[in-house]
């Protein structure tokens, strides 16, 4: 897992306490029923590594912004639609899952209409917390059309979707990067996208952090299959070697481990590529570089 440095480690534990707070706050303040008020507060506040919401603010640090209201919620917002997509996921009809970050799923906890409607309910108050974010109209629309094509039918649930029709089918390696740069590298390009625009950067700049949110969203779905194969229910808060019983395509089973391993060692390489060439451009690139370490146990 992340073996984090000094200047990493100071920024998580400064920036999660303020994203759960700002999770907490909003969730909290819902005039929505108890029973899917509590639904969608317990899959968000189970835990996990808030890697988007943290690229979104490590992006946005990069350029010089500081972790404000505004910036908190648009990280926070992002991570109740993570975490929609997460509820969605574990139920019977998609990967039918018992666990979620060493907790019984939604739907396990509070039956499966429940969780289909606290998964709904965090879709759209995703949009609902940028939209409350003090921020120029222009800045707003940019974010939540964009958070709307990454989440949607050209980003994630593309991904989604092309994942389960094509279960039990061998995909070739490009037909597999296209699953998951949508899948799972949409949200995570769209972190990076949000942090550059939070910060009012030019084009230049917001191509540059998109690019290094593509390879690093890549690298994230690819060290996700290795470790369904070497970690533990208990390292991982799930189940393991779920993928290959239910015959999904993951990088190792289409290219063996080792196979695997280069990928992942290409993905981080070509990301490091990017944080270079942003600091190029003058902007401090330690943050986006350190949160590669993420990845440092595979890659050597």
């Amino acid at each position: 897992m992340m073996q984090s440095s000094s200047v990493l480690i100071n920024f998580e534990q400064r920036m999660l306490p303020l994203i759960d707070e700002t999770l907490t706050t909003y969730l909290d303040g819902l005039a929505a029923p108890v029973q899917l008020r509590d639904a969608m507060k317990y899959s968000v506040m189970a835990g996990g590594k808030r890697i988007r919401p943290l690229l979104v603010l490590a992006t946005a640090a990069s350029c010089g912004r500081r972790a404000d209201k505004a910036a908190l919620q648009v990280a926070a917002s992002l991570e109740l639609l993570h975490t929609y997509s997460l509820i969605h996921d574990d139920l019977p009809a998609m990967d039918d899952d018992d666990l979620r970050r060493g907790k019984p799923t939604n739907h396990k906890k509070f039956g499966e209409a429940v969780a289909i409607l606290a998964g709904d309910g965090l879709l759209t108050a995703a949009f609902d917390l940028v939209s409350r974010a003090e921020l120029p109209t222009v800045t707003t629309t940019k974010l939540v059309s964009a958070l709307a094509r990454a989440a949607g039918p050209e980003g994630m649930v593309a991904g989604q979707t092309l994942d389960v029709t094509n279960t039990g089918k061998k995909l070739t390696l490009p037909q597999l990067q296209q699953v998951h740069r949508g899948k799972t590298g949409a949200l995570i390009k769209y972190a990076c996208y949000a942090g550059a625009v939070l910060s009012d950067q030019s084009r230049t700049v917001i191509d540059l952090v998109s690019e290094y949110g593509a390879h690093f969203g890549l690298a994230f779905q690819i060290y996700d299959d290795i470790l369904d194969v070497t970690g533990t229910q208990e390292q991982l808060g799930k189940a393991v070697n779920k993928d290959a019983t239910a015959q999904k395509n993951t990088y190792p089973g289409l290219l063996g481990m080792a196979g695997a391993k280069e990928q992942l060692t290409a993905a981080v390489t070509a990301a490091r590529r990017c944080v270079r060439q942003i600091e190029r451009v003058g902007l401090d690139g330690t943050l986006l570089g350190e949160m590669l370490r993420y990845f440092e146990d595979e890659v050597q």
